[in-house]
C-alpha cells in the first residue's frame, strides 16, 4: 500500500505538470457538451423522436458525453503508460524494491480519480446549461457504480496498451476507437436513427448499452436490461484489460 501510495502520488504531480493530459481529461468534454448542445442541438433533437421523451437535448446528451469523459482519460493513461514504458522508467522500477503492482496501481488509481472529477464537473456544467435528473439517490448511486466500472475497464485496456505499444503512435489504434465508438453509438442520436448496418452497430456495440443504462439512471426512466448488459461488459473489459496488462509488465524488459 505504502509502494502503491507512492505511485499515486507521482502520478498526480505528472498530471498538474501536463496541462495538455489535464485539458484531454477535464475540459475537452466539456467542450464538446457546450458544442452539442449550443450548435447542433436544435438539429438532432428532431432526430430523437419517442427516445426524446419530451425532454431537451441535453438530458439525452449527458450520458454520452460522460462516456466520452472517461473514454479520454483512457487515452491519456495509455500514453502516459507508454511514456514510462519506452524512456526506461519502468525497467528502472523493475530493478528497485517496490512492488511491481504498485507501479500500474498508480496509474490505475490515478486516471480513474481524475477522470470521475472531471465527470463530476460534465454534470455541474450541464445542469447550469439545464440538465433536469430526477434520478433518486439509490439511481445516481447506481449510475456512479457503472461510471467507476467504466473508468476501471478503458483505463486497464489504456494501461495494457501502452504496454504494448512500441511508440507512442502505437497507442493510436486505441484513441481511435474509444473516440470513434461513442460517435456509432446511442450517445447523440437513438440508433432507430440511424440506417442499415450502422444502425445494427450502434445497437449492438458496447458502449451503447452503458450510455442507455447511464441515461435511465440519471433521468429516472426504465433501465430494462441495459444495466445487466453494462455491467457484463465493463467487467469483461475489465478483465482483459488487467490480465493482458499484467501479462505484459511481467515479460522481459525490450
Amino acid at each position: 500500500m505504502s509502494d502503491a501510495t507512492t505511485m499515486v502520488r507521482r502520478n498526480f504531480r505528472h498530471t498538474l505538470r501536463n496541462p495538455g493530459a489535464m485539458v484531454m481529461t477535464i475540459a475537452l468534454p466539456v467542450v464538446l457538451l457546450l458544442l452539442f448542445v449550443g450548435v447542433f442541438g436544435g438539429a438532432l433533437t428532431a432526430g430523437l423522436g419517442p427516445a426524446a421523451a419530451g425532454r431537451g437535448y441535453i438530458d439525452y446528451l449527458v450520458a454520452g458525453i460522460l462516456l466520452m469523459t472517461v473514454g479520454y482519460g483512457a487515452t491519456t493513461t495509455a500514453m502516459a503508460v507508454n511514456r514510462d514504458m519506452t524512456t526506461g522508467v519502468i525497467a528502472r522500477f523493475r530493478t528497485m524494491a517496490i512492488s511491481r503492482a504498485s507501479v500500474l496501481t498508480g496509474h490505475v488509481v490515478g486516471s480513474t480519480v481524475r477522470t470521475l472529477v472531471s465527470a463530476v464537473l460534465v454534470v455541474a456544467v450541464a445542469v447550469l446549461l439545464g440538465f433536469r435528473p430526477d434520478g433518486d439517490p439509490l439511481r445516481w448511486l447506481g449510475a456512479f457504480g457503472i461510471l467507476a466500472l467504466l473508468t476501471l475497464a478503458l483505463t486497464w485496456l489504456g494501461v495494457a496498451v501502452g504496454l504494448a505499444a512500441r511508440t507512442a503512435e502505437g497507442t493510436a489504434p486505441f484513441t481511435f476507437a474509444v473516440q470513434l465508438l461513442p460517435f456509432l453509438s446511442s450517445a447523440f442520436v437513438s440508433p432507430d436513427a440511424m440506417s442499415g448496418a450502422v444502425r445494427w452497430f450502434a445497437a449492438h456495440e458496447p458502449f451503447t448499452p452503458v450510455i442507455d443504462a447511464l441515461r435511465g439512471l440519471l433521468l429516472g426512466t426504465p433501465v430494462e436490461g441495459h444495466g445487466l448488459v453494462a455491467v457484463g461488459w465493463c467487467v469483461g473489459l475489465a478483465l482483459v484489460g488487467y490480465f493482458w496488462a499484467r501479462a505484459l509488465f511481467r515479460r522481459d524488459p525490450r
